[in-house]
């Protein structure tokens, strides 16, 4: 999963949504010890949310038709296209607008600007401006995603052209999303259910 659905997936814990949110960006096994414990909570629960995904049967099969060609950006991919079908149908996961959500979280992170790693911090003002988190919901905001993505890759990723599986396999996509994404859902409430008696 990508930015929108690991901020979603924080339970609107507000400092759980930062340190999900820069989980990418942090390094090491024990965050705890470098932040406060709501934050490296949120740390630790992007990394449960990566496991599950990663390991999941049916996001397998999401991987599986893009593997070929994209190798082990596949599930990079993957990420997006489903915060692409996250955002799509927000409506069906939230009664908070997606605009009103993007908004509310770009503040929120922008707020922890102290404790951002360096990564996080060069990336806000592109994704503010850009309006990623909203933007995600249309195959042109994906697209320009997809593309920066590929421009900051290391090697020849050739992720800018995935747009392309995305609309030939539309479908298969978004119902293995539908049918992965609640069971996601449900386990981060879990986890998060776990976290709270623990701070």
């Amino acid at each position: 999963m990508n930015f929108l659905a690991h901020l979603y997936l924080s339970g609107n814990r507000p400092k759980i949504m930062v340190g999900n949110f820069i989980g990418d960006f942090v390094k090491g096994r024990n965050p705890q010890e470098r932040y406060e414990p709501e934050i490296a909570a949120g740390i630790e629960l992007h990394r449960a949310i990566d496991h599950f995904t990663d390991t999941h049967e049916v996001v397998k099969l999401s991987k599986n038709r893009l593997r070929p060609k994209y190798r082990h950006y596949s599930g990079v991919i993957i990420d997006m296209f489903y915060d692409h079908f996250l955002a799509k149908n927000w409506n069906l996961y939230s009664s908070e607008s997606l605009f009103d959500f993007a908004q509310r979280s770009y503040q929120l992170i922008e707020e922890h600007d102290s404790i951002l790693p360096e990564k996080v911090k060069y990336l806000m003002p592109y994704m503010t401006k850009g309006n990623w988190l909203l933007n995600y919901s249309q195959l042109e905001g994906l697209s320009r995603a997809l593309n920066g993505m590929t421009k900051r890759s290391t090697y020849d990723s050739k992720m800018n052209e995935s747009i392309a599986e995305l609309q030939a396999n539309y479908l298969d996509f978004e119902n293995e999303f539908t049918a992965f994404f609640p069971e996601l859902n449900q386990y981060c409430k879990d986890q998060i259910i776990k976290i709270y008696p623990l701070l």
